[in-house]
């Protein structure tokens, strides 16, 4: 596997300085500074001590690894194009609410509380170590809203396998099967040709259906066991910032498990046909700052 592209020393130094509180302290000790009655004095010592944020924040891994994360996200809105505008996603997002049974809807929304939840306690949690910059909640936003938009995605999936399966009738597909496949041997005794080609070609259709059941069903276990995946990772992330974990490693972790969502994602791309989710669902709208009730009323 090909390493992951780095964002470079130029954009950690740009998203480190750019942070909106970096500038608001920096901004207001240099004019401080200036103003004060030995500005030769005090503004290097400003200098430095800004030239030692910078040095330290941008040497830091679990920082890199936040912005690494945030620009191959920019890349990968690039590669596809401009990205829907706001509306048809929420109007995407809508069409999914709706479109699922009320437990799964409430399931999603349980969800989505605890990452609401998640978020509160991390902003709060900042205070406790200093993270007045604020980067922490807004990286791990769009993380978040990948995991919420493939969960999401993954219970229509689910809905749609079990509607699949209940109306397909596996143990029935089986009986019929194995009826053709008595009646194949009985015709290849008789040596009637008419009569064995139109068995054979039956028991083909017969093998196809079975098959593309048996597949069903394993695509149906894997989406239920990787619901509960998800779900228990962002249980876990939950209690990480209750117990004051740090909020830039709680990014981290955030993203991490974000990235590994490939395998999961390319199993509800294989799901499409049955979900009636187009190639542009894999964009993620913006499911934490938008009032699910509200969409789901229009």
């Amino acid at each position: 596997m090909a390493p992951k592209k780095k964002a470079g020393w130029t954009r950690y130094l740009k998203e480190a300085f750019l942070y909106r509180w970096n500038l608001l302290l920096f901004g207001g000790a240099a004019a401080a500074a200036l103003l004060s009655p030995s500005p030769d004095v005090v503004l290097p010592l400003v200098l430095a001590g800004e030239l030692a944020y910078l040095g330290g924040l941008t040497t830091l891994p679990r920082f890199q690894a936040a912005i690494d994360a945030k620009a191959r996200a920019e890349e990968r809105g690039l590669a596809t194009g401009s990205a829907p505008p706001p509306v048809a996603k929420q109007k995407k997002l809508a069409d999914v609410l709706g479109s699922l049974d009320p437990e799964r809807r409430n399931r999603f929304l349980r969800v989505r509380a605890r990452c609401v939840e998640m978020q509160r306690i991390a902003n709060a949690v900042r205070g406790d170590t200093r993270d007045e910059s604020g980067a922490a909640a807004e990286l791990r936003t769009p993380a978040l809203d990948r995991l919420l938009w493939v969960f999401l995605r993954l219970l229509l999936s689910q809905q749609a396998l079990a509607r699949f399966l209940q109306a397909a009738n596996g143990p029935a597909i089986k009986s019929q099967l194995d009826e053709l496949v008595a009646k194949q041997k009985v015709a290849e005794q008789k040596g009637d040709e008419r009569i064995l080609r139109s068995i054979v070609d039956s028991v083909a259709t017969a093998q196809l259906r079975l098959d593309n059941y048996e597949k069903a069903r394993s695509n149906s276990e894997f989406v239920s066991v990787e619901l509960d995946r998800i779900e228990t990772k962002i249980q876990a992330m939950t209690e990480m910032a209750i117990s004051h974990q740090d909020p830039n490693e709680l990014s981290i972790q955030v993203d991490a498990v974000a990235e590994g969502m490939t395998q999961t994602e390319q199993t509800i791309r294989e799901l499409q046909a049955i979900t009636g989710l187009g190639s542009e669902s894999d964009e993620a709208p913006a499911i934490l700052a938008t009032d699910v009730n509200e969409v789901m009323s229009r």
